[in-house]
């Protein structure tokens, strides 16, 4: 290969980075309403994203109206791709993406680049490793985040561990739970340092109490030990501000250590294209197209903000189509007029910003559980939309559909009119 030869970009109409349950979505749905210029980047060897290891069942049931492993969900929608005949390129890692929509990728037979006149960025999101915690102690083998225990057992049929204890109650850590007991290992606990599960009620239910797993809350890992191979940790309680009770302190000998801590939204190309990301989601400022503030550059998905479910990923990402082909058409979308406030009970809202011109759906969480809550969608006083919920669990996104029409008819645009979410107990 000449490496002083010039990469010339080729033109496409949409480019979708990433090839999970987003990406694919996205993909079907233009071609379904006429873009035809598309073309799907995905770095792993098959398309699917993080699906392909998630063999457990549950998914699809609001998508598709019945239950699917993982594998099987994104298969529907790679039987799609194939069918309709979507570009895509497998083994494709994207480097960067420019302002001006140029996307410069690596892939098997060099470099190559499009010049898009739309972006979609569908990338999911990673796992928060040992490093991002800072526990004391020694770096042994043996302490693995909660998606490489999932590879090693379902993608390479490997068995990492034989005792083993777990820290986070994340979807994934409660899954792996059940899974390693499955197979044959002992899962001592799953320890959390919040006062609360970070996961799904049905996840507590059918991965630990139906295998007798204990799940203990505000208590943390606060060393490792061991120097070759992990030989145990020490737990300790965690007061309100979640630091370590002195005295509280208790040892367990495992050999694994199992992280479920979090995810975050996989972003270094958002920042490289000038794309402005959210301090509470970590994912990109967008309005009700989901456009990002970067014009012809959209986000969907984990990339965006972490769900709980992959129906919302997919359900996500086909609404944002309505903006990407909107956008294509005129080479512009409404200017936003307002933005999205929210009280001291809301972790978060998507959209941040809205023109106030256009039906959207209102996903977010609450900061902590709450039980017989209202959450209102208000502006200048006048609600314009709301939710009655027996309870509200972080670990579940909530989403309610909020009308332009009523926004419009509060005064939303000129600047000015600013929407507001609450959510209130009793």
């Amino acid at each position: 290969m000449d490496h002083n030869k010039q990469v010339l970009p080729e033109q496409a109409d949409v480019v979708i980075v990433g090839g999970g349950s987003a990406g694919l979505a996205a993909a079907v749905k233009l071609y379904q309403n006429g873009i035809r210029n598309i073309i799907i980047l995905e770095r792993e060897k098959h398309l699917g994203g993080i699906l392909r290891q998630c063999i457990h069942d549950g998914f699809g049931l609001m998508r598709f109206g019945t239950t699917l492993s993982g594998p099987e969900y994104a298969q529907r929608f790679i039987d799609q791709v194939e069918e309709l005949n979507i570009p895509y390129l497998t083994n494709a890692s994207v480097i960067d993406i420019s302002q001006d929509k140029v996307v410069t990728v690596v892939t098997r037979g060099g470099l190559r680049q499009w010049k898009a006149k739309a972006v979609i960025l569908s990338m999911g999101c990673r796992e928060r490793t040992r490093g991002a915690l800072g526990i004391p102690g020694e770096r042994p083998a043996g302490v693995f985040t909660a998606g490489v225990v999932q590879a090693y057992i379902n993608l390479y049929n490997r068995m990492p561990a034989k005792e083993v204890i777990i820290l986070g109650s994340g979807d994934i850590g409660m899954i792996m739970a059940r899974r390693l007991t499955l197979e044959g290992a002992h899962v001592q606990a799953v320890f959390e340092i919040q006062s609360y599960p970070s996961g799904l009620p049905r996840n507590i239910q059918q991965c630990l109490n139906d295998y007798n797993i204990p799940l203990y809350l505000s208590h943390t890992v606060v060393e490792i030990h061991g120097r070759e191979r992990l030989t145990g940790i020490t737990v300790a309680q965690v007061d309100e501000a979640m630091r370590p009770i002195p005295g509280t302190e208790k040892r367990y000998s495992c050999d694994t250590l199992v992280l479920s801590v979090g995810l975050l939204p996989e972003n270094e190309l958002s920042l490289a294209a000038g794309v402005s990301l959210d301090e509470r989601t970590k994912g990109s400022f967008v309005d009700e197209f989901y456009q990002t503030n970067v014009p012809g550059i959209f986000s969907a998905g984990n990339v965006l903000h972490v769900h709980d479910l992959v129906d919302y990923v997919s359900l996500e990402a086909e609404r944002m189509t309505s903006g990407v082909i909107r956008y294509l058409q005129h080479g512009e979308l409404p200017t936003c007029q307002a933005e999205i406030l929210t009280d001291h009970n809301i972790g978060h809202v998507i959209p941040q910003f809205v023109s106030g011109q256009t039906d959207f759906v209102l996903s977010l969480r609450v900061k902590k559980p709450l039980e017989h809550c209202r959450i209102a969608v208000c502006q200048n006083g006048r609600e314009v939309a709301a939710h009655q919920l027996r309870k509200a669990n972080p670990a579940e996104m909530i989403q309610i559909s909020v009308s332009g029409e009523k926004l419009q008819g509060g005064g939303c645009c000129p600047a000015g009119g600013r929407p507001c979410g609450g959510a209130e107990e009793g």
